[in-house]
């Protein structure tokens, strides 16, 4: 088993080190999400933190690590006497991205259950967690299904396996770590707010502490054995030092007045639910423990703010995490001198202020997002050639339309279109490919009765064969790749037309995150067409090109066509089975170098030769319209709509007419 690096060895990330020695102290805390760019040490600083758990006593030969003082009286392996137990380290599990629902939650045996009415069942990843770290690397790509197969153990403690009557239930409470590069795509918000704590991370621009990154890194690789030795006592001392706080932590007295400023905290800046008051708490009971005192102080509180709070204010997928610390000081200053313990500026005890981890170097802080730019002057359009206009700002976004592909898939799981997947309504039923996951029982039934007599069946049983078994179709939705190509030319500048394009871009994006879809942002104006953003599954990325996007030019929408079709060619090798939807936000008007209209319509034949399904976003305003948009809606084999079709208001609005009109 390969030596792992020290925690102790981390360099800077005092923030990260430190919420994750919170989680060690008071599991209840409920789990870390670390942020940030690559190559940070998120991974490295969580695989090393199974090492300074204390150990866990388990009921031997138990697959689902029952505590011995109080055994599950309904685990599998059960029932167990309660005794002493067999103490072994405790559990890091790593889940893939990749993994299956079979995997996570583990596996019945379907044909044992129909033919012998035995509960034959293979523990998964989550009763392997049981007691220990869950760690999800990459946990912003996890499938939805397998999100919320999480979200329900974590919220009941327990995991459920529920296969056509059958079913097992096993204990599953563990410390959920999940690390993410933002850039890659935002978390659900159900996940989101289910970590207790949020840290973002970013390399050191210091030279000194880069050369003693690198310098480290390198003595672990040449001997991992011998480096590890070099920080052996300084890892016992923190095991130590955790248990100390374990045992100290019933003792720490949590008073009115942290309380009053832990509301009043959470009530200012806004916090949807009770979550986050709870987890202040536990946080804040936690960091006094860890600093060795047994009262809470103001700046525990001040401390678990900043780890529990900055993830639950984003109010839209758009808002970066963050913490107003001026707005957070008022407000403890405001509530403060409530709690005699709070008054005390010595923190006291061994270790100083509950918020620093064992070490002397100070880790690199989250930066705060970028003001948005303020929108330039509009004007009229540009003569060809003109130079670029300052990037106007979008308009408020709205609820859109659902813009959807044609025909069944078999993509990603997503909310979109209409596809075969794992989860949704039993559409038919087939012989399973592998291993059976979703049975259709009437099938099974039907193709197992005709050879009971055959088979000497004698008793009430049905004699079921593995040839019998029979895989339920299921159809549901899936993600797609919505690639948006739009126009920056200068006439897209005129009358403030770029504001309300963008805005109503930023609200597809909005559609394209809630409906789990990839994207991806092809712009065109001068002589050429440019891929701003590649297809990613982040949303924020889109929306932050999006905004800096200048206008000016020609509109050389066939170059933006060719650059849009690449695109697709070089994402339909990497990801075969994700269809895409390419959004078009044009007024139409092609001009620049010879015959570009005609350029544009030969380019436009290359989608609807292929089947990609297309929508043109028509943004020709005014009292006279040549309805280019629609002729090359016609040409790319899709449809068109305009900027106010495209608001879901607007169609509830002609139903509600037609309705009107009918009675």
């Amino acid at each position: 088993m390969t030596t792992p690096f020290p925690f102790t060895a981390v360099v800077g990330q005092d923030d990260l080190r430190l919420a994750l020695l919170l989680n060690a102290v008071s599991p209840a805390v409920g789990g870390v999400l670390v942020r940030g760019e690559k190559g940070t040490a998120k991974s490295t600083a969580v695989r090393a933190l199974s090492a300074l758990m204390p150990q866990v006593p388990v009921v031997a030969g138990c697959r689902f690590s029952c505590d011995p003082g109080a055994p599950d009286p309904a685990c599998p392996d059960g029932p167990h006497e309660a005794g002493a137990g067999t103490p072994r380290p405790a559990r890091m599990v790593e889940l893939p991205v990749g993994a299956s629902e079979d995997r996570l939650v583990g596996a019945l045996d379907i044909e044992r259950a129909l033919a012998e009415g035995v509960k034959a069942f293979e523990p998964g990843l989550l009763a392997d967690a049981h007691r220990g770290i869950l760690y999800v690397d990459e946990v912003n790509l996890l499938h939805d299904h397998l999100v919320d197969l999480l979200l329900d153990a974590a919220a009941m403690g327990a995991s459920y396996v529920e296969r056509e009557g059958v079913s097992v239930r096993h204990a599953a409470r563990f410390l959920l770590v999940g690390t993410m590069n933002p850039e890659e795509g935002e978390l659900r918000p159900q996940l989101l707010d289910r970590f207790g704590l949020t840290v973002e991370v970013a390399a050191s621009r210091e030279p000194e502490q880069r050369v003693e990154v690198v310098r480290r890194r390198l003595a672990y690789d040449d001997d991992p054995d011998g480096f590890a030795a070099r920080w052996a006592d300084d890892e016992t001392a923190v095991r130590q030092r955790i248990v100390a706080a374990r045992e100290l932590l019933p003792s720490v007295r949590l008073g009115d007045g942290a309380l009053r400023q832990i509301a009043a905290t959470c009530a200012a800046f806004e916090v949807d639910g009770m979550r986050a008051d709870i987890v202040m708490a536990r946080t804040a009971t936690a960091l006094a423990a860890w600093a060795g005192r047994t009262d809470v102080l103001a700046e525990d509180v001040r401390q678990a703010a900043l780890l529990a709070l900055p993830h639950r204010r984003r109010r839209n997928p758009f808002d970066a995490p963050g913490l107003d610390e001026d707005k957070l000081d008022e407000t403890l200053e405001e509530f403060s001198g409530d709690d005699g313990s709070d008054d005390d500026p010595d923190p006291g005890g061994p270790g100083g202020g509950g918020g620093q981890p064992p070490s002397e170097s100070d880790g690199p802080q989250g930066g705060e997002s970028g003001a948005r730019p303020e929108a330039g002057e509009d004007g009229e359009p540009q003569a060809s050639g003109a130079g670029e206009q300052t990037p106007a700002r979008a308009s408020e976004p709205f609820r859109t339309k659902v813009l959807s592909v044609p025909g069944i898939g078999e993509g990603a799981a997503g909310r979109r279109s209409r596809a075969r997947t794992e989860h949704g309504r039993t559409t038919g039923a087939r012989r399973p490919r592998g291993a059976l996951t979703k049975l259709h029982l009437a099938a099974t039934v039907q193709a197992a009765a005709p050879h009971q007599r055959a088979r000497g069946r004698s008793g009430r049983g049905l004699v079921v064969r593995r040839d019998d078994l029979r895989q339920a179709v299921r159809e549901g939705r899936e993600g797609n790749l919505v690639l948006f190509v739009v126009d920056a030319s200068g006439s897209m500048a005129a009358r403030q037309r770029m504001s309300a394009v963008k805005g109503a871009v930023l609200s597809l994006l909005l559609d394209a995150y809630q409906r789990r879809d990839k994207v991806g942002l092809v712009t065109f104006r001068g002589t050429a067409g440019d891929v701003a953003l590649p297809p990613t599954s982040s949303v924020d990325a889109a929306a932050v090109r999006l905004e800096s996007l200048p206008t000016g030019g020609r509109t050389p929408l066939a170059a933006g066509l060719l650059k849009a079709h690449e695109v697709l060619r070089v994402e339909r090798l990497r990801d075969p089975a994700r269809r895409a939807l390419v959004v078009v936000v044009t007024d139409g008007r092609a001009t620049g170098g010879p015959e570009p209209v005609a350029l544009a319509g030969r380019a436009a034949r290359l989608f609807a030769a292929e089947g990609v399904a297309s929508v043109v976003v028509d943004c020709e305003s005014g009292p006279v319209r040549l309805g280019l948009a629609g002729q090359l809606a016609g040409e790319l084999g899709g449809t068109a709509v305009t900027l106010d079709e495209l608001r879901a208001e607007s169609i509830a609005g002609l139903v509600k007419d037609v309705q009107r009109r009918a009675a």
